[in-house]
């Protein structure tokens, strides 16, 4: 690692001399399943459409169903490659800062970072790639990205079973009939380095290809803290006719981590070291691995009609060792506990979806409706360690002092105890849904969306005890249920949308119980009403959004194992109350012109508990839940200068707003305490950040510079009250690129 040092520092003297825009990919055409070009001119299959740069009108693949964003009567945001290469982001969280209301709620341990929209944990079931569930495990590549889709609110009826804060779904690049690629070289402040190269291109007519790959191997600001990471997605495309069109793809990322689990808490308050401490053992170690493949295919039935078929596998492992769950006593003391986790999945998955236009009468008919099936195979494992000569389980590596370093200084290491596995629980998840939507068009100002979906789930857990020799069958959990959807649009010019909508799913919730029972289902119910403007041809768009959703009953991580001992699996829940989250979200885009845009959004939260059992252990009616902030903001910029002494030169800038929120665990009733209630809440203060950028373009070359968080801000992000984690301090980043 000391070798690149001297080639860092040149090269970060270089970006404060020398600045560059990031090339911005040129528009793909529209193949032959441009929906709306082949309606228009039926005889010009491959026409190629240019596409305006505002992100309202890009194709949204989340919705599936083609609608456009304007004729959604729902809540969208769109983050393309132009923003992610602009803002020189290297992780998924970066790319997050543009959109409204959607937030980082932890990096939990370093293994994956975790997003939260409208109070709700989007990290389980709500993320997706290409369409597909994707285990949110790891943390993605973001190189590969051509955009991020932000469908907030509910979206049970298109992917069942999702909870109701919205779904981010990772759109890969793909192949394109046209030749050239990019090669990039990344570096940044502690030892950062990445490459990465994307490729495209075709071997004939009928076949095209790309390939993106990417190499990291960073250190951090933290102490210890290492990664190490490489990825790489091959996809294909075989235009089989002009009718049909198959692609494949496939991704594998391999990324070795330190488990870093931050400065822990101490009764109320974060404890007060300095941002670099690291309190885990040294040989602490994590890696994750993941692959998938995917084949689409794409048919045209007529040019009114469009019939796909799509098939998905995903492998995901995630391997931990360490010390974690930072807890110390008032004076600092803390017996560091063992920790050894592992968890696989495997998901299976299959959707065929028609979609089409006809008209009964004068009235239009956009019409979707489709299938989906999922197999998910998940194994959790349990260790426990243990002293080789005797055999009793040890549950604490040392006890250090969190505020005296040489209590755990490197020549304090001592060996690592073996592990054994006691026990694996296997669940098997099964679902399966049909559904169908249909936009009507009663004229060209009046217009409904109505949608029904019925979804089946069959959750069977089995526990193998490795101790006893036995397998527990527990008991099979089957829900069915119907998802509503209703949505009233009304335009009274085609660039202003005033929408109302509202959507019951009856979400049955994944995990099991403390005891290994498969979880009840929670009853959502969802109102949002909004305005969707576009002024200047899409140059300018505003949207305004409101919303309430109630939950039955929250399902959230349980707090404590059945032994009583702190709970580490996040497959363990509980359903802890009803509860009420109810804001409002403003967006702001304007891009004038090619090498300009600006964005901006706010959003207001509040989500508590509005029932709850009232017994001793049950949270408090009332309170707001933890980690969720009720104000966010973001504004950015980017410009490029176009003529003149400047030309070429770029600068940029991005700041993003975290109000105040509650760490911890929320407060419970518990008779033993004062007042009766156990106070564990932790207050954690808003901060800003703001990230200047700088640059300049020649030819095929950029050189693109970040100073992020310019102001030095220390705040924090936090997973209950034992993984508390700081943000990163004021550092510089630097891409160098090269456009073939």
């Amino acid at each position: 690692m000391k070798r690149y040092k001297t080639l860092q520092a040149l090269f970060l003297l270089s970006s404060v001399l020398c600045f560059g825009q990031t090339a911005v990919p040129e528009p793909i055409p529209a193949t032959s399943f441009d929906h709306d070009t082949l309606r228009k001119k039926k005889t010009k299959v491959l026409e190629e459409v240019t596409i305006h740069a505002n992100h309202h009108r890009k194709t949204v693949n989340s919705v599936r169903s083609g609608l456009k964003p304007m004729d959604n009567p729902q809540s969208l945001q769109v983050l393309g490659n132009e923003i992610i290469a602009q803002q020189q982001s290297i992780r998924l969280s970066d790319v997050i800062k543009n959109a409204n209301g959607v937030y980082v709620g932890s990096s939990r341990g370093g293994a994956q970072e975790s997003f939260w929209s409208r109070g709700y944990d989007m990290s389980a079931n709500n993320t997706f790639k290409n369409g597909f569930r994707y285990n949110s495990g790891s943390i993605p590549e973001v190189s590969s990205l051509e955009k991020v889709e932000l469908l907030k609110g509910s979206a049970a009826l298109l992917y069942g079973n999702v909870s109701p804060g919205g779904i981010l779904n990772l759109v890969t690049k793909t192949p394109d009939f046209k030749s050239g690629g990019e090669f990039n070289i990344q570096m940044s402040s502690y030892q950062f380095y990445k490459p990465s190269i994307d490729l495209y291109g075709s071997f004939n007519d009928v076949i095209a290809y790309r390939f993106n790959g990417s190499y990291e191997n960073s250190e951090s600001f933290r102490d210890v803290v290492q990664r190490n990471r490489y990825y790489w997605n091959p996809s294909f495309l075989f235009r089989i006719s002009p009718k049909t069109e198959i692609t494949l793809q496939g991704d594998y990322l391999s990324d070795d981590w330190i488990p870093d689990f931050g400065t822990g808490s101490i009764g109320k308050a974060i404890a007060n070291l300095p941002r670099n401490t690291y309190l885990g053992a040294r040989w602490s170690n994590g890696k994750t691995q993941q692959a998938s493949t995917s084949i689409l295919v794409n048919h045209l039935l007529s040019s009114e009609w469009k019939l796909n078929f799509n098939a998905s596998f995903q492998d995901f492992s995630r391997t931990s060792l360490g010390t974690e769950r930072i807890q110390p006593a008032n004076n600092g003391d803390w017996k560091r506990p063992y920790g050894r986790n592992k968890a696989l999945e495997q998901i299976f998955a299959h959707q065929i979806s028609l979609q089409g236009h006809f008209k009964t009468g004068t009235i239009q008919h956009q019409l979707l409706t489709g299938i989906d099936t999922e197999i998910s195979n998940a194994d959790t494992y349990t260790f426990r360690f243990f002293d080789p000569s005797t055999g009793a389980t040890v549950t604490t590596y040392d006890t250090i002092n969190i505020f005296d370093p040489s209590s755990y200084d490197v020549a304090n290491e001592g060996p690592i105890l073996p592990s054994e596995v006691t026990k694996i629980v296997k669940t098997t998840t099964q679902r399966a849904g049909v559904y169908a939507q249909d936009l009507i068009s009663f004229s060209e100002k009046f217009k409904t969306l109505l949608g029904i979906r019925y979804s089946y789930q069959q959750t069977q857990p089995e526990s193998y005890d490795l101790k006893l020799a036995t397998v527990t069958p527990e008991t099979i959990r089957n829900d069915r249920a119907f998802s509503p959807k209703i949505g009233l649009i009304y335009q009274p010019y085609k660039t202003i949308t005033l929408f109302s909508s509202y959507a019951n799913s009856f979400t049955p919730n994944t995990g099991v119980t403390i005891y290994n029972e498969a979880l009840k289902p929670s009853i959502i119910d969802q109102f949002e009403v909004g305005i969707k403007n576009e002024f200047w041809k899409g140059t300018l768009t505003t949207n305004i959004t409101a919303y309430q959703i109630m939950n039955s009953n929250l399902a959230q991580t349980a707090e404590f194992d059945a032994s009583g001992a702190v709970n580490t699996n996040p497959n363990v829940k509980s359903l802890n109350g009803a509860t009420k989250s109810q804001g409002i979200e403003l967006d702001f885009t304007y891009k004038p012109i090619p090498d300009f845009n600006i964005m901006a959004g706010y959003s207001y939260n509040d989500m508590r508990f509005t029932k709850t059992t009232g017994a001793p252990g049950s949270f408090i009616e009332g309170d707001r839940l933890v980690r969720t902030p009720q104000h966010t903001a973001n504004l950015s910029f980017f410009y490029t200068i176009p003529t003149g002494l400047l030309k070429n030169v770029s600068l940029g800038a991005i700041g993003n707003y975290i109000g105040d929120r509650l760490g911890g665990w929320n407060n419970q009733i518990n008779p033993s305490y004062p007042n009766g209630i156990w106070d564990r809440e932790i207050p954690v203060s808003g901060y800003t950040t703001i990230d200047f950028s700088l640059g300049y373009r020649w030819n095929q070359f950029s050189l693109l510079c970040k100073l992020s968080n310019i102001t030095n801000e220390l705040n924090y992000t936090l997973h209950e009250n034992y993984s508390v984690n700081p943000i990163a301090p004021r550092q510089i980043t630097s891409t160098l690129r090269y456009k073939f």
